[in-house]
C-alpha cells in the first residue's frame, strides 16, 4: 500500500483589504468569508493539515471559532499589498514542517476570496496533481463567450486589431473553441517546487474543471453583491457550504 501523502493547506488572509475593509470576516449569508474555505478544507478526504496564515489577530480569533488551527500571526514582512503568495506559502511550509518534524509531499493555497469551492473541488484538484504527476494542479472554469479572447481587441491609431488571436467573420458564439481561465478556487503545487524551485507554477501544470455557477473572486464591492446573489440562487439547488 502506498505511504498517505502529507498535503498542507494554507489559508491565505491578509487583514489590509482595501477594496471590501475587512473583507475576510465580513458576513457572507450570515457566516465570515473565511469560515467558508474553513469548512470546506475540513471535509476534504486528501488534505492531512489545514492552517490560516494571516497578521491579523481579529482573523485569526474568527478562523479559530470556526474550527480553523492559526499556528503564528504571520510576519509583517509577508502581509504587503504587493506580497506575493510565493514567500507566504514557503513561510507556512517551513513553520509547519518543523513544528511537526515532517516534510509535506504537496501543498494548497485556498483563498477566502472564493467561498463556493466544494470539498470535491478540493480533491479532484489534489488528485489530477498526484496521477498526473504535474508541477501544480489549478481549479479551472469555462470562460463566457461574450469574454472569449477572440473577441479581444487593440487599437494601433484608429485601426481595431485583434488582440491575440483573429476572429473569424461571421463566427457563431456556439462554436467559438472552448477556453478557460484560473477559477481562483484551489491552487495544489508540489512541495519542492515551492521550497526547492522557487516556483509556484512550475511548467507542467494540470487543471481541473469547476462550474461556473459556483465560480466567483470577490474583490470588489460589486462582487460581493454578485455572491450574494449567488450563494442564494446555490442554496435553492440544495448546495450547503
Amino acid at each position: 500500500m502506498s505511504k498517505k501523502k502529507l498535503i498542507l493547506a494554507v489559508i491565505t488572509a491578509r487583514g489590509g483589504s482595501k477594496g471590501i475593509p475587512r473583507k475576510n470576516i465580513k458576513l457572507l449569508g450570515g457566516k465570515p468569508l473565511i469560515a467558508y474555505s474553513v469548512g470546506a478544507a475540513k471535509k476534504s478526504k486528501l488534505i492531512t493539515h489545514t492552517i490560516v496564515s494571516t497578521d491579523d489577530k481579529e482573523i485569526a480569533e474568527v478562523a479559530k471559532k470556526f474550527g480553523g488551527e492559526v499556528p503564528f500571526i504571520r510576519p509583517k514582512k509577508l502581509a504587503g499589498d504587493k506580497t506575493p503568495h510565493l514567500p507566504v506559502m514557503k513561510h507556512a511550509i517551513e513553520f509547519m514542517e518543523k513544528k511537526l518534524g515532517i516534510v509535506f509531499d504537496y501543498a494548497v493555497i485556498f483563498q477566502p476570496t472564493s467561498p463556493f469551492r466544494l470539498p470535491e473541488d478540493i480533491d479532484g484538484t489534489i488528485a489530477k496533481l498526484i496521477e498526473t504527476g504535474a508541477d501544480s494542479a489549478v481549479s479551472l472554469v469555462a470562460v463566457d463567450s461574450a469574454y472569449h479572447p477572440l473577441k479581444m481587441k487593440k487599437l494601433a491609431g484608429y485601426k481595431v486589431l485583434p488582440y491575440c488571436f483573429p476572429e473569424p467573420e461571421g463566427l457563431r458564439h456556439q462554436d467559438f473553441p472552448k477556453v478557460y481561465k484560473r477559477s481562483s478556487a484551489v491552487y495544489a503545487m508540489r512541495r519542492d517546487l515551492l521550497m526547492k524551485d522557487n516556483r509556484l507554477y512550475g511548467d507542467n501544470i494540470a487543471g481541473y474543471i469547476v462550474p461556473a455557477e459556483r465560480s466567483i473572486d470577490i474583490d470588489t464591492p460589486f462582487e460581493w453583491l454578485r455572491a450574494e446573489w449567488m450563494l442564494e440562487d446555490l442554496k435553492k439547488k440544495d448546495y450547503e457550504f
